[in-house]
């Protein structure tokens, strides 16, 4: 109800008030005129003053209509009116009736009723609907810009600007408000009784809070008395004294009321309460605090910023003060842990030659396994935390492109960190500088190519202990290494393809190892003496080159059926051999340092050695490589030999590879072990199967070294790895040939589903954000019909099995055997069911298994998720309001799964 109302009754009363008086002159009594086409009124003062004659209202004319002073001009626009059947202008009543389809515009006022009816006689103005046999409809329906409200009837003296509203319907801020009686006293103040407040859309709303008496101040807030709640029309014995529900159209700073309850280890607890501020309209921020009776605690800050066209991201911090078991007893433990994340990402057409994004998520390792607050075992199935900070700028008109990157990676099993503060690469795209006119390639000359890039990086390992603290930096490292290459091909023998290539490296490093033998320290094993290891600052550097040639060709086989719907099978045949060779450039650089008490016993070592580049390549190479690639396709004809489908093409064999080497400067074990990898796709594209294998050629001796020696069976089999993927929906079953949307190039089974439900954020989302969409299954926050599915009920499930198998010559067996699934079935429209787990057939269980359900109740959610045994049994209910407005209408009940800190 936030409007001028009073614009609108003043421009009606002079509107009347001219047409009354013009009607004096003619007929008398009311005329009942067919129905008019809108009319367009324009009131100024000179009309106004016009119309009062002194003839015609037989009084005295004012002496201050001549008045230098100017009165304020009160209409300025436009009034347009009209009604569908017809209008009455009674002049001896002073009244003027519009009646069917009423409607009146001014500036960005809309008036629509059944009948409007104008006493300017009582200075009042009526608006109602029209009652017949089919009920009472065309209620009058107010808008004024953005703001709109539906009544049964509206009185308004446009003297005192006070209103009476019956039945009326209001949406202020996504909050609907249904009121028996409303009184407006001014623009800014309106009381109404027997109210009732919801969310819900429909037209007999699923739920509601219901009070008797409030007072709205319009775009700002909503006060009430005595309140309460009413679930499909069923009083509930929640009850409130009194409440505030704020108004606005921006967004409104306010409190975030806590989530209660019990746990086994921290007792009674509030949680995820705090205070939401909106800063501006670009960015906010949230605090939130947790507090348990035991003495646990943790606080944590949110922040969403979006700028429309140019940026958008998150930033959230939390920290834990986790207390286990009673102080003094047995069983007691204290730690604290964190957790910082951070996502970014641009607008691709804020800036097309340069982009930044950011993805981190870094914190102590056993966050996600002992976080109170935090329930994500998603996270705790895997054992490292990434993050990466990037920019990556293009100069244009130049070849050159530049990426800085700073990254993060911590394996939790073992508290070890890595670092790169930063990374810095360079890239030149290749150029061609001896191409001839026009960009011709005619020969090897013109088609040389020389790329080049340089590498930069400041790298940190360390571990939790020292996260942050300055032994973590005087363990830094640091580099710089330059590549060049330079390549061309070359027909040769009409078929075949020669590849000559030069590469060059630069490796520069600010510190070298000076290793030195101390005789009064012990070493590892007990003994007198031993070696220890001297940090020189200083710029140092090495380099390296090497040249290889290639030759390759392609050799195509078709075989051609003449029955059947398989018209032919091609197979594609790639071999390729090649020549490297490489000097030993480790010998320039290497040195030698006693060992132990015996000074003949000396230890060789490079000074270059935990460089971030590595160490000069020692040895000499000179290698051929050999490796087969193979394809194997078929054409198949439609089943309709009548129709005109073109034939289709199916892969039989994605790819068959083999690779392997032969060092000819080697003085034994020559010949490198064969990898073997091979990949089809089976079932329309639905299923794909990967198989990758070594054979290694040598025997073993009976500790596990490899000898010198060829195996009988030419071939031993050291690593075998199978791995299928199978993704199988109800829209298979679907009889449509066209599926909007659908991929039809196959190459979505290579890629392995999330049978692990990492992409699900966590459990404890359900209650910060109750609309979000990969927490509750649901695709829309809106309501759903819930039509009958017959028989058609959608489902998915996606099946995902691996197995290894190794063999050192020695020992032999299976390491990994485990089939994985998960799946989502739509009972209805409104319910749905998930599951993520799998069976370890090695170790004959289950896996970690989740339960997700699942239920749309139009204005409110239900979720929950359910781990029901292993070692993160736990389980999370939640219910709410989906509106944000009301978010705090809710409850949620979770059990965390046990937590070990030590």
């Amino acid at each position: 109800m936030k409007t001028n109302l009073t614009y609108i009754l003043l421009a009606f009363y002079l509107f009347c008030f001219q047409l009354s008086n013009a009607q004096e002159f003619g007929k008398k009594g009311i005329s009942s005129q067919k129905p008019q086409q809108k009319k367009e009124l324009k009131i100024s003062k000179d009309t106004l003053f016009n119309v009062k004659k002194e003839s015609k209202l037989k009084k005295i004319k004012d002496s201050t209509v001549t008045d230098s002073i100017k009165p304020k001009e009160v209409i300025d626009g436009i009034i347009t009116h009209d009604a569908e059947d017809y209008t009455i202008q009674n002049a001896k009543n002073r009244t003027v009736t519009l009646y069917n389809k009423a409607r009146v515009t001014y500036t960005d006022i809309d008036l629509k009723a059944g009948i409007i009816i104008l006493d300017y006689k009582k200075n009042t103005l009526y608006a109602k609907g029209i009652k017949d046999s089919l009920g009472y409809h065309q209620r009058p329906v107010f808008k004024q810009g953005d703001q709109e409200s539906e009544q049964d009837s509206i009185l308004f003296n446009f003297k005192t600007k006070k209103a009476l509203v019956y039945g009326v319907k209001t949406v202020q801020s996504g909050i609907i408000t249904y009121g028996e009686k409303t009184k407006r006293v001014n623009d800014s103040t309106v009381f109404m009784r027997k109210l009732r407040f919801t969310t819900s859309k429909k037209k007999n709303p699923d739920f509601y809070i219901a009070t008797n008496k409030a007072k709205l101040v319009p775009g700002k807030k909503i006060i009430v008395g005595g309140s309460h709640l009413v679930i499909a029309d069923v009083p509930t014995p929640l009850f409130l004294p009194f409440a505030y529900f704020p108004l606005a159209d921006k967004r409104s700073s306010g409190f975030i009321i806590p989530s209660y309850g019990e746990r086994s280890n921290q007792g009674f607890f509030l949680s995820n309460g705090g205070y939401y501020f909106a800063l501006s309209d670009y960015f906010d921020l949230t605090l939130l605090g947790d507090i348990y009776t035991n003495g646990s605690w943790g606080l944590s800050s949110d922040s969403d910023y979006y700028v429309r066209y140019k940026f958008s991201g998150n930033f959230s911090v939390r920290f834990e003060n986790i207390i286990e078991g009673v102080r003094g007893l047995t069983g007691y433990s204290k730690r604290s842990n964190f957790n910082i994340r951070w996502n970014h990402s641009q607008d691709s057409k804020s800036s097309p030659n340069s982009r930044f994004s950011a993805s981190v998520n870094v914190g102590s390792s056993q966050y996600y396994n002992q976080s109170i607050n935090e329930l994500n075992n998603s996270q705790r199935l895997t054992n490292t935390l990434s993050s990466s900070i990037s920019y990556f700028k293009n100069f244009v008109g130049t070849p050159f492109n530049m990426n800085v990157t700073a990254t993060h990676s911590q394996n939790t099993n073992n508290n070890s960190i890595t670092m790169t503060l930063p990374s810095l690469q360079v890239n030149m795209d290749r150029i061609y500088p001896f191409t001839g006119k026009g960009g011709l390639k005619d020969n090897p000359i013109q088609k040389m190519g020389i790329g080049y890039s340089m590498s930069g990086e400041y790298r940190i390992n360390t571990t939790d202990a020292e996260f942050f603290k300055p032994m973590m930096f005087k363990k830094a490292n640091a580099g710089i290494q330059h590549n060049t290459s330079a390549n061309t091909n070359i027909k040769a023998f009409k078929y075949f393809t020669l590849s000559p290539s030069v590469n060059y490296k630069d490796v520069w490093y600010f510190r070298k190892i000076n290793k030195r033998f101390d005789p009064n320290i012990r070493n590892s094993n007990g003994n007198q003496g031993a070696v220890v290891n001297d940090t020189i600052s200083g710029f140092n550097r090495f380099n390296d080159y090497n040249f290889g040639v290639s030759l390759s060709t392609n050799v195509y086989g078709t075989f051609n059926f003449k029955k059947g719907r398989l018209k032919a099978i091609r197979h594609t045949f790639r071999p390729s051999i090649s020549y490297g060779y490489r000097p030993d450039f480790a010998r320039n650089h290497n040195l030698q340092v006693q060992q132990s008490s015996n000074p003949n016993d000396l230890l060789t070592y490079s000074p270059f050695e935990g460089g971030i580049y590595g160490t000069p390549a020692s040895g000499v190479s000179n290698s051929i490589g050999i490796s087969l690639n193979n394809v194997l396709e078929a054409k198949v004809a439609p089943k309709d030999p009548d129709s005109d489908e073109e034939d289709q093409k199916i892969t039989i064999l994605n790819n068959l590879n083999f690779s392997s080497s032969y060092n000819i400067a080697a003085d034994s074990l020559r010949w490198s072990p064969v990898q073997a990898s091979a990949g089809t796709r089976l079932f329309k594209d639905k299923l794909a199967v990967n198989l990758n294998a070594t054979l290694n050629p040598y025997q073993v001796d009976s500790k596990g070294n490899l000898i010198d020696k060829f195996n009988s069976d030419i071939f031993r089999i050291t690593n075998v790895g199978i791995s299928a993927n199978y993704s199988i929906s109800s829209r298979d079953f679907d009889k449509k040939e066209e599926k909007k949307g659908e991929n039809k190039s196959g190459n979505g089974a290579q890629n392995t589903p999330d049978v692990f439900g990492e992409n699900l954020p966590a459990t404890n989302d359900f209650s910060s954000n109750p609309s979000n969409t990969q927490n509750n299954l649901n695709s829309e926050n809106t309501t759903k019909k819930a039509n009958l599915y017959k028989a058609n009920i959608p489902w998915n499930l996606n099946i995902v099995y691996a197995v290894n198998y190794s063999n050192n010559g020695i020992v032999s067996g299976i390491g990994n055997n485990s089939l994985m699934f998960s799946g989502n079935v739509e009972l209805s429209p409104k319910w749905k069911v998930g599951i993520n787990s799998g069976y370890d057939i090695k170790r004959n269980a289950f896996t970690n298994t989740t339960l997700r359900f699942a239920r749309d109740l139009d204005s409110w959610n239900f979720n929950f998720s359910w781990t029901p045994f292993g070692q993160f049994a736990s389980y999370n209910f939640f219910i709410g309001v989906k509106s944000s407005v009301l978010r705090d209408l809710k409850w949620d009940k979770n059990k965390p799964p046990d937590r070990v800190l030590f």
